[in-house]
């Protein structure tokens, strides 16, 4: 059985059946114990009236009269309908009570009365009496009784009414469970299908949150994990794209500086080797900044957290590119490496675009952001407008005729936004008073 819906449903079904049966087998059985230990008790009372009445009525051969006086004294007392027949079977008398039941019940014989026992005398004679209920007054008093269906003429239970009162319960319980085992397994249905159409290839499928229950949470669970991997492999899409045309060019520069190699002369054997060596480091740099952006757009590079001297993280690196590190002596934490990456990108970028007058500025938050850590590499260089200050940190992006002037990738400040998100920080681009750029890199304290 592959359905869902129809193996909760069954499950549900039996389970009812399982509980109808055990119930009904439990009421039944005390039932008939409580009815036996009733009747029981009720036998043994009618046998001690019988005693009693067999002592104090004449024997059996006084006249008829007297003992139906003595009978009727008796039925008075009792409150309870009689009637005696003699050893023979014949009818001695009956008290104004048992008539009136006879009179109902014409042609039925003494016996066949409803709810009538006997009472054998020793002497032979018969007396004979209701049953009595116990639930009920005195016979003579008892009311027409209106009993449900499923009770027997007694007033107990009967097998027959037992089962159907129990198999009813069971169809209505039954009934009532499949709306809602059904709209339970529709929404798992639901969820397959949004499922199989996303590994199926449409990236934009999304399934429905409705309620507040666990399917509800799978199905967040989904859309933001379906969300995540559409951003990834669009990332990826567009770096590959980016990437085979950013090879292009070293590799070309390359292949030319190889083939003219041969035939150039002495003086221009060294300018070539440099090119060649020039476009040997852009395609090693490019290649690797293509694969620490795919693994941190993966959710790896974060190797290890630990509290960093970000002021002597800046020194260190500012001494690479002749540039000033100032500030506060304070720790985010962090993974050094990639801290130390982002660093060095912003730096570089400084040094490459901003002229001589670079500053890294480490900055210790005391107000407004209170927690947290800034630092600002600023330069001095033409600038960023307005409209690409958020655009320079995307993959590949580089401002017009800079990439020819200058060199460079277009990844190192793509890689410096992805670092300071791993790390739960951010990145912007301002610009500096009195001419030039300020990145501002800010990181969580320790």
């Amino acid at each position: 059985m592959r359905s869902l819906y129809l193996r909760i449903y069954l499950t549900v079904v039996a389970a009812l059946a399982l509980f109808a049966l055990v119930s009904g087998w439990l009421v039944q059985s005390h039932l008939e114990e409580t009815r036996t230990r009733v009747e029981g008790a009720m036998r043994e009372r009618v046998e001690a009236w019988g005693d009693l009445i067999e002592r104090s009525l004449p024997p059996a051969d006084a006249a008829p009269e007297a003992q139906l006086e003595a009978l009727r004294d008796w039925s008075q007392r009792l409150r309870l309908p009689m009637a005696l027949d003699d050893a023979a079977g014949q009818r001695l008398g009956a008290s104004d009570s048992f008539l009136r039941r006879e009179l109902d019940q014409p042609g039925a014989a003494p016996g066949g009365l409803p709810r009538v026992q006997s009472i054998r005398f020793e002497d032979g004679r018969t007396l004979w009496v209701p049953r009595h209920n116990p639930r009920r007054g005195p016979p003579h008093m008892r009311q027409p009784e209106l009993r449900p269906p499923w009770m027997g003429p007694a007033g107990w239970p009967d097998g027959l009414g037992l089962a159907l009162l129990l198999l009813v319960l069971f169809a209505a319980v039954a009934m009532g469970a499949w709306p809602v085992v059904r709209r339970l397994t529709r929404r798992l249905e639901a969820l397959k299908q949004g499922v199989e159409a996303f590994g199926g290839g449409d990236l934009q499928r999304r399934v429905a949150e409705d309620g507040k229950d666990e399917v509800a949470a799978v199905g967040a669970s989904f859309n933001r994990a379906a969300a995540r991997i559409e951003t990834l492999l669009r990332s990826h899409q567009s770096l590959l794209a980016n990437a085979s045309h950013e090879l292009r060019s070293p590799l070309a520069r390359l292949k030319m500086a190889v083939a003219m190699i041969e035939d150039a002369a002495p003086a221009q054997r060294a300018t070539l080797r440099q090119e060649i060596a020039t476009n040997i480091r852009e395609l090693d740099m490019l290649i690797e900044e293509i694969l620490l952006s795919g693994r941190l757009d993966a959710g790896a590079g974060m190797d290890q957290r630990a509290p960093v001297d970000l002021l002597a993280l800046a020194a260190e690196e500012a001494a690479r590119v002749d540039a000033v590190a100032t500030g506060d002596d304070v720790q985010v934490p962090g993974d050094e490496r990639l801290l130390r990456r982002a660093l060095r990108n912003l730096l570089e970028n400084a040094r490459r675009y901003g002229g001589d007058e670079v500053l890294a500025e480490v900055v210790a938050k005391a107000a407004g952001r209170a927690g947290w850590v800034q630092l600002r590499v600023s330069d001095r260089g033409p600038g960023v407008p307005v409209a690409d200050r958020e655009r320079v940190f995307e993959a590949f992006f580089r401002l017009p005729g800079h990439a020819e002037r200058e060199g460079g990738v277009g990844l190192g400040l793509s890689l410096v936004r992805q670092i300071a998100q791993r790390h739960g920080g951010s990145v912007r681009c301002e610009a500096r008073e009195g001419g030039g750029s300020c990145f501002v890199l800010e990181l969580p304290a320790a």
